[in-house]
């Protein structure tokens, strides 16, 4: 579906490379994690799949066609893209929001207000409750789910999220973080999603690639890099999650013994 070839991204000219070198290729269907700290290049390599970054060399294919010999705007439009600041238009509806890109491709207004529905169904928003909010009527996680739904509503087979659920609330980013795997399995969407977050990657991916300074440490299944950490950031990364879930086992196990002896 997506392949980076020797993909690189320069800001100054070529001095020194916020991407360097990427080679990925991403499956029809799947979801692929991207992962790093701030700087390492994870959002400039997705903006450039979509090219509201364009590379410095290298080729990104996106299903077999080079994206540099394709109409920019059109190309964007066939691609659902969420990110951490959602971009609700204010002063638009739920429904205007939702239907901007089926109206800019050129949809049946029927075909429009249908696929509507149908989305904000699909992202639990029941359109006889929500089509006709503004956005500042809505929770923060309400409003995720309506940009969730403005990236399917052109029935894209390929999804960007930036950081989609980093704003939210851990109760709702947890319910969000599943209902959107659940949808992307029903759909067979493919999807990269970046991330700092290792939990995240490692329950919502398929695989997770690492960048570290612009380039890929390790691209793995979550299993394989949870058993088999190729260098120590990697492996630094990996250790988060489980230390954290240890104090907590530890917490908890402080809690019962002291509940024990009173």
């Amino acid at each position: 579906m997506i392949e980076l070839k020797n993909v690189r991204k320069s800001y100054d000219g070529g001095r020194s490379f916020a991407v360097s070198d990427v080679c990925l290729r991403v499956n029809r269907g799947e979801l692929l994690g991207l992962i790093g700290e701030s700087g390492c290049g994870k959002t400039s390599t997705l903006k450039m799949i979509n090219r509201l970054e364009e590379p410095s060399s290298g080729e990104i294919l996106v299903n077999g066609e080079n994206v540099r010999r394709q109409n920019a705007e059109q190309l964007r439009r066939n691609i659902g893209y969420v990110f951490q600041g959602i971009g609700l238009f204010p002063h638009y509806t739920v429904a205007q929001n939702v239907s901007a890109v089926p109206e800019l491709l050129g949809w049946s207004p029927s075909a429009v207000l249908d696929r509507c529905r149908v989305v904000l169904d699909l992202v639990g928003l029941p359109p006889t409750q929500f089509a006709e909010r503004f956005p500042s009527q809505l929770s923060g996680g309400q409003q995720q789910r309506v940009g969730v739904a403005r990236a399917l509503a052109a029935q894209p087979q390929l999804v960007l999220m930036d950081e989609p659920f980093g704003a939210l609330d851990p109760i709702t980013r947890a319910d969000l973080q599943d209902e959107f795997k659940s949808i992307q399995r029903r759909l067979e969407l493919t999807v990269i999603l970046v991330t700092h977050d290792m939990t995240e990657a490692l329950l919502m991916a398929d695989r997770i690639a690492v960048m570290k300074q612009g380039k890929v440490q390790q691209l793995g299944s979550p299993t394989e890099l949870l058993n088999a950490p190729s260098d120590p950031y990697v492996r630094k990364l990996i250790e988060m999650p489980k230390q954290r879930a240890d104090r907590l086992d530890q917490i908890l196990a402080a809690h019962s013994r002291r509940g024990a002896t009173t």
